[in-house]
């Protein structure tokens, strides 16, 4: 396993991360259990979880997944051994948003993230956090594959930046958290985040987890820089595009239990254009004796802008085969190829 720098920490984390959104909702306690020890076994030392997992979410199974690496700490009293990253569910911005999480307290004030933190300790069964990922904005903006963006002049009941950052340099102060990150976060964000953890001494972030995939790439367009000059490393997740990029879904194939089978709400990967470009994908990894799964994971593994890549997996095999994509290089005619992919098909999954 490759380690990287965790922002401006001397923190390591793997290349690999584990993501955990199906635990509690396709997976078990103990189908999770098990993936928690064959992560380990490969390396993996950052698990990342939320406080509204799992997904799709709902109000009867929210917190489930944290409680279940939760009764994994108490069981195997390794704690130590994982740099470990939550989340703070941000306000509804639309109806498919869990607004019934904290009873609805969700802008990012300090007594709701103070009850969002102590919710989460509870439920991981652990006194601190390493990584408190901000889930998403708290005011409005383009995010979640939404491409153009809408001025909104009065966005009632944001809270802004600085403020967060206050309050989240009191849950550091408190011990309960170690450092800061944002997930699904616009260019302007982060720069101001950036700005007042500067101008006030405030806490700096440290990671900034969006979306990232051979469909989805537009990361690099705005936020790759400021992650690799300002040490804002990405986490990457939904690298295989929920699934679509392991190829199962290939030619109309829905697989039985499969995520986008069981859950047609995701059709933010299986559109017309994201279809043809898994195809042409596809075929460029049978070409070079690659599992297109691993083509798509080594593919982010080699970015310098990357810090971990959350991998999430329902079966064992699964997690396995994406495991070992840390293995895998892409030559340059490969990846000249794959770019030649993108250029015909620029990000048909934002």
């Amino acid at each position: 396993m490759e380690y990287r720098q965790l922002g401006q920490t001397d923190v390591k984390v793997s290349l690999i991360g584990l993501g955990t959104m199906t635990w509690g909702e396709q997976n078990t306690l103990d189908e999770a259990h098990a993936q928690i020890r064959l992560a380990k076994t490969h390396g993996v030392n950052l698990i990342d979880v939320a406080e509204m997992y799992p997904v799709p979410p709902r109000a009867e199974t929210q917190g489930e997944t944290e409680r279940i690496v939760g009764e994994y700490f108490a069981r195997h009293q390794d704690r130590k051994d994982w740099i470990l990253a939550t989340k703070a569910t941000g306000p509804a911005q639309n109806p498919k948003q869990p607004g019934y999480v904290r009873g609805g307290k969700l802008n990012f004030n300090l007594a709701n993230l103070t009850e969002a933190v102590d919710g989460s300790l509870k439920r991981l069964q652990t006194d601190y956090i390493d990584l408190y990922q901000l889930h998403w904005p708290d005011r409005k903006t383009n995010m979640f594959g939404q491409l153009g963006y809408t001025a909104e002049e009065n966005n009632p009941g944001a809270v802004p930046i600085e403020e967060t950052l206050h309050a989240l340099k009191q849950l550091v102060d408190a011990g309960k958290i170690r450092y800061i990150g944002l997930s699904n976060e616009t260019p302007w964000g982060v720069s101001r985040f950036l700005h007042y953890a500067e101008a006030l001494g405030l806490p700096r972030v440290v990671s900034i987890q969006n979306p990232y995939s051979l469909l989805n790439r537009s990361f690099e367009v705005g936020l790759a820089e400021f992650a690799h000059r300002e040490q804002v490393g990405l986490l990457a997740y939904s690298p295989l595009a929920f699934g679509v990029l392991s190829g199962k879904y290939l030619n109309g194939a829905k697989p039985d239990k499969a995520r986008l089978t069981l859950f047609e709400r995701f059709s933010r990967y299986t559109n017309k254009e994201a279809t043809s470009a898994t195809a042409l994908y596809a075929e460029v990894a049978r070409q070079h004796g690659l599992s297109l799964a691993q083509m798509a994971l080594a593919f982010i593994n080699r970015q310098p802008f990357v810090t971990s890549n959350l991998i999430g997996a329902t079966n064992l095999d699964q997690l396995k085969e994406n495991l070992e994509s840390v293995h895998v290089t892409l030559n340059a005619d490969l990846l000249a190829e794959i770019q030649a992919i993108h250029t015909q098909h620029p990000n048909p999954a934002p």
